[in-house]
């Protein structure tokens, strides 16, 4: 079931020119990759027997939901915002080297979450059950790669507005553990405030634990 959501009314919304600007340009989705310090959070996944890449899903995705910005959508052409976003994520099955897409809904406990998404994406026998909802972050870890930078392929659908999430190979730095993350988000929606105010707080709940 889908989550809720409202619609804006495009004559008073404060950011309506912006949203229309960009909405229509050739590429209106910008990405940007950064670092992020995954020290005592790889301490406490490790510690606690959960699965780092579905902690890492939980995380990006509780400290994105706080975002409005990364919430808003445009659902039958119109501008809608969600009250709360779900996950989907890529889980590699090791067998055939291809990945399937995995559904999962927000939940308030990492635990709880990691336990069912685990679960989840190990029972799904099809790589896609269907075309994703317009309510997921979309998640891809790519953990083999220390990357400095990522692209993603264009469906070339102006309006697809979801947000997505990659993280790559940590490694040590100065004795700290450190990986890059990064975000591509519709700039109808989101800028470089906004991506600054997601940083600030996955940083703020990563070192945390």
């Amino acid at each position: 079931m889908e989550n809720k959501y409202v619609e804006i009314d495009e004559s008073t919304w404060q950011r309506a020119m912006h949203c229309a600007i960009f909405r229509n340009s050739v590429e209106p989705a910008f990405c940007v990759t950064f670092e992020v310090d995954v020290t005592e959070f790889k301490k406490y996944v490790k510690d606690n027997n959960l699965s780092f890449t579905m902690a890492m899903v939980y995380a990006v995705c509780k400290c994105a939901n706080q975002v409005e910005a990364f919430r808003y959508h445009f659902t039958d052409g119109k501008v809608v915002l969600f009250d709360s976003i779900d996950t989907a994520f890529t889980y590699l099955n090791k067998e055939t080297n291809l990945f399937k897409v995995v559904n999962v809904p927000m939940m308030d406990d990492l635990k709880e979450y990691c336990i069912q998404a685990k679960k989840l994406a190990e029972e799904q026998k099809e790589y896609f059950t269907g075309p994703l909802g317009n309510d997921v972050f979309q998640c891809s870890p790519m953990p083999w790669v220390r990357y400095t930078h990522i692209s993603h392929t264009n469906s070339g659908k102006k309006d697809n507005a979801t947000p997505l999430f990659d993280w790559g190979k940590y490694y040590e730095k100065d004795g700290r553990l450190m990986m890059p993350v990064s975000v591509q988000a519709h700039h109808s929606f989101v800028d470089g405030i906004h991506i600054g105010e997601f940083v600030n707080i996955l940083e703020e709940y990563l070192s945390s634990f």
